[in-house]
């Protein structure tokens, strides 16, 4: 070992020495990552520099406060990170003021509840078993616990949120907060619409881009900045970063935004993800970002035509996004989401159940699946493999008692996965 190796030994050479078990757990799942394809839309590849920097030794700094603001001393570099990262965000998304320091999306969207609302106030949020979010009312969740919430979700028959509805439920309810943006719907908001209804009735607008974050910074998305007093999202889906997540919101609504986050909701912010963010906000800025994201929504079109061509009705016909959900009942009657998902699995091909609007099944049931294409494409497959995708799929899910034909499919699955290797992407 040469002297700059022996002052910086490698993880995980060190991590081999420490703990080869989970050494061992992490290779196999690299391997099953390699082989299989990986259609879950909340996923994606973070690159080897943004894993890097998690991994770095600004993971073992405290720094609870602000940038000049701290309570810990020894906290000038940290103050350089998350202003880099703030600065790198502002540039990609041109919000006026930007906290990088929530965990995770829920976390994200409590604070801001926690900054503009008071709790018993009223907010107007999308249905869980229609595409929403846990944290925009449901029931179970903190949100449907602490405010009252009034539910919208998407018409009977387009399967599409009708903003004439969005506007009555809003003059019905009057709620103070409006929270646009979901997990599970494959259209576009036209954000200056939502604006409109929000301000016809006096109410704050949240948007909710965690899932197409990427794609708004890339331009293949409708921008809800102009539009919202405050977007939240995470930094990972398609935006490709680290898993965490960021807040944005007009200067007005900065010093509320901020206290929520800390001392209301967090202590220290993990500073080797802030940099992580940083370094993925600056690959996000890179002019092969925009032709990726592009690529997301080519890609995604190209797999639901081919479903829709295999039979498969997809809910509000196709997408406009990265993602899309299958109806399964329109083609098996009798196969849930939970049983097609594990089918699929079997051959190598990694999707989510999801309630489908209406759904007659119980959200642990369900009678849809969800699918995207972030992570493939960024393995680099376009639109000739989302037929071959498409195909896998029918196919097994048309043979899914037969365990053979099963293994079949997985043996082509991995041979296309050999022609996009992630260890590429992770160099």
């Amino acid at each position: 070992m040469n002297t700059s190796e022996s002052r910086n030994p490698s993880i995980a050479s060190k991590l081999g020495e420490v703990d080869p078990q989970i050494v061992e757990i992490t290779a196999k799942d690299l391997k099953r990552q390699q082989d299989s394809l990986m259609l879950i839309p909340s996923e994606n590849y973070a690159s080897r520099a943004v894993m890097e920097i998690q991994s770095s030794i600004l993971a073992n700094k405290y720094a609870e406060g602000y940038p000049g603001e701290r309570y810990y001393n020894g906290c000038q570099f940290m103050d350089e990170v998350e202003s880099l990262a703030i600065e790198r965000a502002k540039a990609l998304f041109g919000a006026e003021h930007i906290n990088v320091q929530p965990h995770a999306g829920s976390q994200a969207n409590m604070a801001v509840y926690h900054a503009l609302l008071e709790p018993g106030d009223t907010i107007l949020g999308m249905s869980l078993s229609q595409g929403g979010h846990l944290t925009h009312g449901a029931g179970v969740n903190f949100s449907g616990n602490y405010y009252n919430i009034a539910m919208y979700g998407v018409d009977a028959e387009t399967e599409r949120i009708d903003m004439e509805e969005i506007a009555r439920l809003a003059a019905q309810h009057r709620p103070k907060l409006i929270v646009v943006g979901a997990t599970a719907y494959p259209r576009q908001f036209d954000f200056a619409a939502w604006r409109h209804v929000a301000d016809s009735v006096g109410a704050y607008l949240l948007a909710d881009i965690a899932h197409i974050a990427g794609l708004i910074a890339g331009g293949a998305h409708p921008d809800p900045v102009p539009y919202g007093d405050v977007i939240t999202t995470t930094t990972h889906k398609t935006l490709r970063g680290p898993r965490g997540a960021m807040i944005m919101c007009k200067a007005e609504y900065a010093d509320k935004i901020d206290r929520a986050v800390f001392p209301g909701l967090q202590g220290g912010p993990f500073l080797h993800t802030i940099a992580a963010r940083a370094v993925a906000f600056k690959e996000a800025s890179a002019p092969a970002f925009k032709t990726y994201q592009a690529q997301i929504v080519k890609n995604a079109k190209a797999l639901a035509a081919r479903l829709i061509e295999n039979d498969f009705r997809l809910v509000s016909g196709g997408t406009d996004n990265h993602l899309m959900l299958i109806d399964l009942t329109s083609k098996y009657e009798k196969l849930s989401g939970r049983q097609a998902a594990d089918h699929l699995e079997d051959a190598g091909i990694i999707v989510n159940k999801n309630t489908i609007p209406f759904d007659k099944r119980k959200p642990r049931t369900t009678s849809g699946l969800r699918l995207g294409t972030p992570m493939i494409t960024t393995r680099g497959m376009k639109e000739d493999e989302m037929v071959l995708v498409a195909d896998f799929i029918a196919e097994t899910l048309e043979n899914r008692q037969k365990a053979s034909i099963k293994r079949q499919i997985r043996g082509k699955v991995k041979e296309l996965c050999a022609q996009f290797p992630i260890y590429e992407y992770l160099q």
